[in-house]
């Protein structure tokens, strides 16, 4: 477990899921998603869709699951930072600029004609 912690990008969310299983997200905004169970890990691009403009699915992308217990200890650490590395890449590499600011976002914080929510939301006034 700590070796996930140290492989993830900062900030590293640990939590256990229905099944027992630990679950790990890196990231902020999430990058990659590892689920570790009693005989396998499986390495996640994080990803989502708006299902209407208040709900938000999260829907991961597997990259690659590992029997952890089949194989030795440094191949299986090998592998195990090579699909994590891939699945931080891919995630990336979806990022996108805002048309308004410029700054790279990942596509779910990204509107229409590809505006991030900081140019979206009406500004907000306060009236005294």
């Amino acid at each position: 477990m700590a070796f996930l912690g140290s492989q993830l990008p900062a900030p590293v969310d640990q939590q256990t899921a229905s099944d027992g299983s630990m679950v790990f997200t890196g990231g902020a905004p999430a990058e990659v998603v590892v689920n570790l169970a009693d005989s396998s890990v499986v390495v996640s691009e994080y990803a989502g869709v708006w299902e209407s403009p208040d709900r938000f699915v999260v829907k991961l992308r597997r990259v690659g699951m590992l029997k952890w217990r089949r194989l030795p200890e440094t191949p299986l650490m090998n592998a195990l930072s090579a699909l994590i590395k891939g699945a931080r890449e891919m995630r990336l590499a979806r990022y996108r600029p805002c048309t308004v600011c410029g700054a790279k976002r990942p596509p779910e914080a990204l509107f229409s004609d590809d505006v991030c929510y900081s140019w979206e939301e009406p500004p907000h006034t306060v009236v005294h």
